[in-house]
């Protein structure tokens, strides 16, 4: 039998460092370097050796890539996809230390000097020596190296099933990989003959709430939808103001009913979305100007767990309505009291209405022509871009101002969930006895991820056609942003996500717990696995 080179706790807390170092950022030179890197670390073991084919390289998108590694048993047909990311936000809220952000050893060495700069919380971790910080420990290339453990035992071990290692770019800013990967799952299910059982994420186990120590395992993940709006007004000069009416003010009476909106919360299994927020709202002007703002826009951030995107625009297009009407009546009572002729009112319009309007009126080859120019820009993101679309076209049919447009930005994240999946069950379950047993570890169920998650993009299980309402209301749609819902229809296994735990993501203090991410977690994960192989062959 060959050497585990990864199977000691401290052999997996030197490939998370070495993993860790390798800087990967979204959208850096480091995220396309990065796959590179892992798949030579990977070609160091045996079976790759033997089998260079089953570890490949795919292409996403803007020169990145993702990597599969496939440990196939000769007998078996059963699969379980082992999904992680492995980009990273920022780094410049570590300020000084920043040279350290991706060194965990060092940085956490540099922390004892500043101990007195921490958070009482974090500074009481740092004391006992049970945490690693550093960037991505957490969030989530320990996933990652979790999952390269899990590789390397089962083909050295001959394991009697198949394990498909699936990690991706660009999870933090569009999930542009777990999109691309959907495809290629579906292309690797034909050409190897393989039967998805499980889609096991490794994210790391998120806090319910400040101060929260207790261990997850999740059965679903949330999704995340941003309704957004333009605000189209009448221009006019700041010396007569009720002669038009501005973007910003149309925009203050969506905002208002928008934020904290309980209409979109949702509660399943006696868990509940967090409330909408803005995300963004801004003038679409880059200059001053004394001519008055009339074109606007705003960004909000929803949270779903049953709805789609067809019943997400239905209420947001009810709460417009609401807030086009109230906000006409407010400026018609100013207008009244000044004396001034007002406006007409303030009108909702769907983005597909717009852009089949504008087709009427242009044709379909200047709507091409908007996009592509559009779409050329590279300094704009999708959200960028899908706002800038909608405002083009809307400066060309000012007949329909003033206005709320009604659109969708990416990214969209549908939600997921195998709660009642039975072989789920029998894995929570599992995980449940053997934490308590040999860690003394509760472990408790949610029911969706509360971070957004690349398990969003498998197992999309909607029966209706709320998926093309947002197809027809999302401007960058068939451009720079698709969604592969066939593909993801297809991809029928449930999902689950069991990771390390850790705290603070995405802050300067994030870190990983030490004994939950090199001994208890991987040995679950691994017993867990053990076990669908042996309940298999008693079947």
């Amino acid at each position: 039998m060959n050497q585990l080179r990864w199977e000691r706790p401290e052999a997996l807390r030197e490939l998370l460092c070495e993993v860790v170092s390798w800087r990967s950022m979204t959208l850096t030179e480091g995220e396309r370097e990065f796959p590179v890197r892992l798949q030579a670390k990977l070609q160091e073991l045996a079976y790759f050796q033997e089998h260079p084919a089953l570890l490949k390289l795919h292409d996403a998108d803007l020169g990145r890539r993702f990597l599969t590694a496939l440990y196939k048993h000769p007998e078996a047909k059963e699969t379980i996809v082992l999904i992680s990311h492995f980009d990273t936000v920022n780094t410049e809220e570590y300020g000084d230390l920043e040279a350290f952000a991706y060194q965990p050893e060092e940085l956490t060495r540099q922390l004892h000097g500043r101990i007195d700069e921490l958070p009482e919380d974090a500074s009481e971790d740092l004391k006992s020596g049970e945490y690693l910080f550093g960037r991505g420990t957490m969030d989530m290339k320990m996933g990652l190296v979790m999952h390269m453990g899990l590789i390397e035992k089962a083909a050295v071990g001959q394991w009697p099933l198949n394990l498909l290692l699936l990690t991706v770019p660009d999870e933090e800013v569009n999930s542009a990989g777990m999109r691309a990967a959907a495809e290629k799952l579906l292309e690797m299910k034909e050409e190897h003959q393989l039967v998805y059982k499980l889609f096991l994420n490794g994210e790391p186990v998120f806090t319910q709430e400040p101060g929260d120590l207790k261990f997850y395992v999740y059965s679903g993940t949330i999704g995340k939808i941003l309704p957004s709006a333009l605000f189209y007004g009448k221009e006019t000069h700041v010396g007569e103001p009720l002669s038009g009416i501005t973007a910003p003010y149309i925009a203050s009476f969506l905002t208002q009913r928008m934020e904290w909106n309980r209409d979109f919360q949702e509660t399943v299994m006696g868990e509940a979305t967090p409330l909408p927020v803005t995300l963004q709202q801004k003038d679409m002007r880059s200059e001053y100007s004394v001519q008055t703002p009339y074109r606007a826009a705003a960004l909000y951030n929803v949270f779903l767990m049953k709805r789609n995107a067809a019943e997400i625009m239905d209420v947001f297009e009810k709460i417009a309505i609401e807030a086009a009407r109230a906000c006409s009546q407010a400026y018609k009572r100013v207008c009244e009291e000044q004396s001034v002729k007002p406006v007409r009112e303030v009108r909702v319009v769907r983005y597909g209405d717009l852009l089949e309007h504008a087709k009427r009126k242009f044709g379909n080859e200047y709507i091409e022509a908007v996009k592509t120019s559009v779409q050329a820009n590279n300094e704009w993101d999708d959200r960028e871009k899908s706002l800038r679309i909608a405002d083009t076209l809307m400066i060309q049919c000012q007949e329909l101002a003033p206005a709320i447009v009604l659109l969708y930005a990416p990214p969209y994240y549908p939600p997921v969930n195998s709660s009642d999946a039975g072989l789920v069950v029998q894995c929570v379950e599992y995980l449940k006895k053997q934490g308590l047993q040999e860690y003394d570890l509760p472990i408790q169920q949610i029911h969706y991820f509360n971070g957004i998650c690349d398990l969003s993009y498998v197992n999309y299980q909607e029966d209706g056609e709320g998926w093309t309402v947002f197809k027809a209301n999302t401007p960058v749609w068939g451009g720079s942003y698709r969604i592969p819902f066939d593909a993801m229809k297809k991809l029928k296994a449930p999902v689950l996500n069991v990771g390390p735990f850790g705290k603070d993501a995405h802050k300067r203090t994030e870190r990983l717990h030490i004994k939950s991410a090199f001994e208890e977690v991987p040995t679950l994960v691994e017993g867990m696995i053990k076990m669908m192989m042996d309940k298999k062959s008693k079947n």
